[in-house]
């Protein structure tokens, strides 16, 4: 499927309909043989129809159309969709009751005329960057079927490359949207947090969580993200790169990276270059000390503890075994230890701003492996644990720090490799703008 911006031209030419948009992206999610059955967990063909229906007519009567009008686009399976359960990927809310209204962000974008194909499928409690789910099956990479997708929105990202819809709507709590666009060659983006309201999204944490998209370009995001976020809509034009200044992160983001991540990691760093980019090393001290900080869950597992307690209290059995020992871990935290944890986070923020307010953004691998096969991961908890941790590791930084950020697929011959740009704190807009620049380049490469 083409881009949002193509399928909006060719919606506005004629040449096609968002009739027929929708009707291909259901017949793709309702192949046997393609992913649709793990990729969506519900969908509603004739609210998806109907709305599709409308925006042909208004169009037809050449009223002013918002700018999403007749694009299909799928949504994470923990925003609420009226009428519709809220299970977050989990057995335990699958009986729980339809959702009164559309969350925030479905409803903005409903309003931009976007056609809603249904939930998608997504680690339980979204408490995962690998994208698994023993209630409601794996969808497999694109690239490869035997390989996870990434996650937490596993099926938001495989619905995009497959053609299922042309934007997922996500979350993205420490690589949530980033891990999976990386795995399957899309873009992700996570935006500055406070941007977007969380209103009818089920949390994970609430200080982390972020709502960002998936698609299959900087425009294509670019333009999620201003509606979600109730700004103007015209993506930013791409920014020059001559002349820019990039930091490029040495530290603990590079440790144990595969060969083939790092080969394309490198010749993007030199496509950059030709461009006329400025490359400086950047050393965020800081970073060293996460895995002590994180070693009793962090910040996600204390709130997500208050989140889940009582569910795990009386409902424990249906959870991911995998997942809920990873919020169980939030008991192990000593008194005040949240406490402390945000208060020293936000000292990291204040020197990483300092440390990086000179560069138009900091590189590095979204994620410094390729993805793994599904079955290994089945069969080893050690593995699924250290590889979790490996795939969360790189994208959590931008969560940490309260920033903006994106990944980009870089040219590969075998499995798909992403380049991670992270931009300042609500300067979400100047990142795009740099990340177009880039897109440009690697495109150029």
């Amino acid at each position: 499927m083409e881009t949002i911006s193509e399928l909006a031209r060719q919606l506005e030419a004629g040449e096609t309909t968002a009739l027929a948009l929708a009707t291909a992206c259901m017949e793709r999610i309702l192949d046997p043989a393609g992913e649709g059955a793990r990729a969506f967990t519900m969908i509603d063909p004739d609210r998806s129809f109907a709305q599709a229906r409308l925006s042909d007519e208004a169009r037809a009567r050449g009223e002013a159309l918002p700018p999403l009008a007749g694009i299909p686009l799928s949504v994470k399976a923990l925003f609420d969709i009226e009428g519709k359960v809220t299970h977050a990927g989990s057995r335990v809310l699958a009986k729980a009751p339809p959702a009164r209204s559309d969350a925030t962000s479905v409803a903005r974008l409903r309003a931009a005329g976007a056609v809603v194909m249904g939930h998608t499928n997504m680690t339980e409690f979204a408490y995962s960057g690998l994208g698994m789910n023993p209630h409601y099956g794996t969808p497999g990479n694109p690239a490869d079927r035997s390989r996870i997708p990434g996650g937490s929105t596993s099926g938001g990202a495989v619905s995009v490359a497959d053609g299922m819809a042309a934007g997922a709507l996500g979350t993205d709590t420490g690589g949530s949207c980033r891990i999976p666009a990386a795995f399957c060659g899309m873009t992700g983006f996570k935006p500055t947090a406070r941007r977007i309201p969380a209103q009818g999204t089920f949390p994970l944490s609430v200080t982390l969580d972020s709502i960002g998209s998936v698609a299959r370009s900087v425009e294509c995001v670019a333009l999620l993200d201003a509606v979600l976020a109730g700004e103007p809509v015209p993506a930013p034009e791409a920014t020059d790169l001559a002349g820019l200044t990039f930091a490029v992160l040495e530290n603990y983001v590079t440790d144990g990276i595969d060969a083939e991540v790092a080969a394309a990691y490198e010749a993007a760093l030199a496509t950059l270059t030709a461009a006329g980019a400025h490359l400086v090393p950047l050393h965020l001290p800081d970073l060293g000390r996460l895995p002590e900080l994180n070693a009793r869950g962090g910040i996600v597992a204390a709130e997500a503890l208050a989140v889940h307690r009582d569910m795990l209290d009386s409902l424990g059995a249906l959870y991911d075994p995998r997942v809920a020992s990873r919020i169980l871990k939030g008991e192990t935290q000593m008194p005040g230890e949240l406490a402390a944890l945000l208060a020293e986070r936000q000292a990291m923020i204040t020197r990483a701003d300092a440390a990086t307010a000179p560069f138009a953004a900091v590189l590095m691998p979204t994620v410094p492996i390729t993805a793994p096969r599904i079955a290994d991961l089945d069969a080893d908890e050690a593995l699924y644990g250290k590889i979790n941790l490996l795939c969360l590791r790189n994208p959590t930084v931008a969560n940490l720090l309260d920033r903006c950020a994106i990944s980009l697929p870089l040219p590969v011959d075998g499995l798909p490799v992403g380049l991670s740009l992270m931009g300042e704190t609500l300067q979400d807009r100047v990142l795009l703008a740099v990340a177009r620049g880039v897109e440009k380049a690697l495109a150029r490469a």
